[in-house]
C-alpha cells in the first residue's frame, strides 16, 4: 500500500488534538487542506478514521488502532531528527582515527587534547597500528581518518592525501658509544655497530632499508621491535644505535641521555599525512578533526 507520509502526518496531528482547526495551525496549512488529507487517507485505507460532530471529533476503533502505531513512528522520526541535529552540532558522535603509537605520542597528542577541549561530548576512538595497516583500515571503512607516514609510491585514487609535516630521522646512541659523539661518520661505518630498528612491516623500517641499499650498506639489525619508546630505552642502556624519528628524541636529548650521530650522508625524510576517503563523505566529527590538523 503506497500512501504518502504527509497524510499520516496530518492524521497524527488531528488524532493528537482531536481538532481539525488546531491541527491546521500546527501544520501551517488550511483547515480545508486538513479535511481533504483525512478524506484521502480514509479512502486509501477503506475505513473511517474519525467521527465528526459539529464541535467534536473522536477516533473510530480503526482510527485508535492506527494512531497507536503512527504516534510511535512519529516519535521515532522526531528522535532521529534530534539525533542528526546533535551529530551536526557536535553534541554527540565519534571520530575514528588510525595511527601508529609513535605518531599518536609525538604528533597527534596536542591535536587530540585540543579537539577534546572543543568537543568534549565527541568520543575519540584511536586504533594503533602501523601506517600500512592503518591505510588498509581506512579503505575498509574501519577508521574515518588515517594519520600515517606516507609511502613513497602513489596511493590509489580512492584516498585523499593531505600532507601535514616533514618527518626527519636520526641515529641515536647512549654513553656506551660516546666515542662517536661529535665525530662525522659515514653510514658505511655503522656496519660494524649493533643497530636497533623497528620491525620490517613499518614505514620507518622500509625507509631505512631503502636508504641503506642506496648507499650500498649492509646492516643486519641486532634488535627489531615494534616500539619506538623501547628503541630509545635500549639505546640509552647501551644495547646499540637506534634509528628513530627526531620528534621522539626531544626529552632524552635535552637530558643528555642520548646523543644524535653526525652522519655524513643526508638521512631520509618522510612526509606525514592524513588520509580520508575520496569517494565517501567524511563524518562531521572527523571533518572537524581534519580541519584542526590542517590549520
Amino acid at each position: 500500500m503506497d500512501i504518502n507520509f504527509e497524510l499520516y502526518k496530518v492524521f497524527y496531528h488531528v488524532a493528537r488534538h482531536l481538532n481539525f482547526s488546531e491541527a491546521a495551525q500546527q501544520l501551517f496549512i488550511s483547515q480545508s487542506a486538513v479535511s481533504q488529507s483525512i478524506k484521502l487517507l480514509e479512502e486509501k485505507l477503506s475505513c473511517r478514521l474519525f467521527i465528526r460532530h459539529t464541535k467534536q471529533v473522536r477516533l473510530t476503533q480503526e482510527g485508535e488502532a492506527l494512531f497507536r502505531h503512527i504516534e510511535q513512528a512519529y516519535h521515532f522520526i522526531k528522535s532521529g531528527e534530534k539525533h542528526i541535529h546533535q551529530i551536526h552540532s557536535l553534541q554527540e558522535g565519534e571520530v575514528r582515527i588510525g595511527a601508529s603509537d609513535t605518531i599518536c605520542k609525538y604528533y597527534l597528542l596536542p591535536f587530540i587534547r585540543q579537539f577534546h577541549r572543543q568537543y568534549p561530548k565527541i568520543r575519540i576512538h584511536i586504533t594503533n597500528r602501523t601506517s600500512p595497516v592503518c591505510i588498509e583500515l581506512l579503505k575498509k571503512g574501519i577508521v574515518d581518518l588515517a594519520v600515517v607516514n606516507l609511502p613513497e609510491e602513489s596511493l590509489e585514487p580512492s584516498l585523499h592525501v593531505h600532507q601535514l609535516a616533514k618527518v626527519q630521522y636520526a641515529f641515536v646512541a647512549g654513553d656506551a658509544f660516546i666515542d662517536l659523539q661529535g665525530r662525522e661518520i659515514s653510514i658505511k661505518e655503522l656496519e660494524g655497530y649493533p643497530i636497533l630498528t623497528l620491525e620490517k612491516n613499518t614505514t620507518t623500517r622500509s625507509l631505512l632499508d631503502a636508504f641503506l641499499l642506496q648507499h650500498n650498506t649492509a646492516i643486519t639489525p641486532e634488535i627489531e621491535i615494534s616500539s619506538v619508546d623501547l628503541l630509545l630505552e635500549f639505546a640509552k642502556i647501551g644495547l646499540g644505535i637506534s634509528f628513530v624519528m627526531e620528534d621522539s628524541l626531544r626529552d632524552m636529548l635535552s637530558m643528555d641521555e642520548l646523543f644524535r650521530l653526525n652522519i655524513r650522508e643526508t638521512l631520509p625524510q618522510r612526509n606525514l599525512g592524513v588520509l580520508s576517503p575520496a569517494n565517501l563523505p567524511v563524518p562531521i566529527a572527523a571533518s572537524r578533526f581534519l580541519e584542526l590538523l590542517m590549520k
